[in-house]
């Protein structure tokens, strides 16, 4: 290559610590590399961005995959990727995107700490509603795009906060999606683990080669799935005699007669051939009746949730996250005594209708957010 506009393409190449303030505001950490909140060094905006640093020298698999797809998709409940930066000094990879203060993980802790000091913290009445019929309406998105995540989790499920958004979920990390309208081989013999493994539809956890977008939410008998044999000799009947979806709904006050738990019993369903779709589930009538769900999960209400702690270099995300949780908790209290009430008119996204008014009874966690299922910190 000419030299001399080998250094001229250099020169013009935009770089990403000469547009971006990002120094010591890193606020996540993880396998795939590191996230700092950003915020553009000419002023010319005062939005706060996502900088994602991909792990390692070069352009991984991962990363190919998760740009690749991301350029395509555009919805409101998927995230948005602005920009990819190459740094061919450090052959670092950035990818930009629009900044979530809070993510679904993150609130259930919240939630799960407020009442582990018997100061249960109340939230809007329809804020699951909502939370669920964006997650679904996603999900529903990238199905119909042929697109499987297959790594839904809580801490992948973003909700934003202050802003033109507020309120707005977001599906992301795209690392391990694929599509699969016509595959070459088995997806099982593409990635053989897919999907977290406290969140894994029963299917792959029996072991199945084929696998559909049922896995996001080809079945056979289940005596013929390879992993048949283990489930039984570790499930045995008599330990889970006495154990159902009722009688568990029943503990977190949910009648086995409500139009939420008759969705729920069609979420999860065993068989995926049974299962209900995310297209099906949009059109469910538990999303017809009060509340309706809206575009803020938040409803207008003053959000309780803090916001993200930078993390230290060499600090254990995992020793942030309990310093922060303990002093949220704190103001529990002065937060339950505020007035829920709007702030402004928000408008919904498609197919979602906005509720009248703040005023309806706000539910504890215990009525909406199931905290057993959420007792894996060890996952992050």
């Amino acid at each position: 290559m000419d030299y001399d506009f080998k250094t001229k393409l250099a020169a013009e190449r935009e770089r990403v610590e000469d547009l971006f303030e990002y120094e010591g505001c890193k606020v996540g950490r993880g396998t795939y590399g590191h996230v700092y909140k950003a915020k553009r060094k000419d002023g010319k905006d005062e939005k706060e961005y996502a900088l994602k640093q991909i792990e390692g020298t070069g352009i991984s698999m991962s990363a190919c995959r998760e740009i690749a797809l991301l350029r395509e998709l555009k919805h409101p409940n998927v995230i948005a990727l602005q920009k990819v930066f190459l740094s061919h000094s450090d052959r670092k990879v950035w990818l930009l995107f629009d900044y979530a203060e809070h993510d679904l993980w993150h609130i259930i802790k919240f939630h799960r700490a407020s009442k582990a000091n018997k100061k249960p913290m109340q939230l809007p009445r329809g804020m699951v509603k909502s939370l669920l019929y964006q997650i679904l309406d996603g999900i529903h998105y990238l199905h119909a795009n042929w697109v499987l995540h297959r790594d839904l989790k809580p801490a992948n499920i973003l909700v934003m906060g202050e802003g033109p958004e507020r309120g707005r979920v977001k599906i992301a990390d795209m690392g391990f999606a694929r599509l699969f309208n016509s595959p070459l081989k088995p997806l099982a013999d593409l990635d053989p683990v897919v999907v977290t493994f406290w969140y894994r539809a029963p299917e792959l956890l029996l072991g199945a080669r084929h696998y559909t977008k049922a896995i996001d939410k080809d079945w056979e008998d289940i005596r013929k799935m390879p992993e048949y044999p283990t489930l039984q000799k570790d499930f045995r009947r008599t330990t889970y005699a006495n154990s159902s979806l009722i009688k568990y709904m029943e503990k977190h006050k949910v009648k086995p007669d409500s139009k939420v738990f008759l969705l729920l019993q069609k979420l999860l369903t065993m068989d995926p051939t049974k299962r209900i779709t995310s297209e099906q589930a949009l059109q469910d009538p538990y999303f017809l009746e009060e509340p309706l769900p809206t575009s803020d999960v938040f409803a207008g209400c003053q959000i309780p949730y803090p916001k993200r702690e930078f993390l230290n270099e060499d600090e254990p995300e995992e020793k942030t996250e309990k310093v922060q949780l303990h002093l949220a908790t704190l103001n529990t209290s002065m937060n339950q005594t505020q007035q829920c009430c709007w702030t402004e008119d928000i408008p919904p996204t498609k197919n979602i209708q906005p509720t009248a008014s703040c005023g309806q009874r706000p539910m504890t966690i215990d009525e909406g957010l199931e905290d057993d299922q959420h007792k894996l910190s060890s996952n992050r």
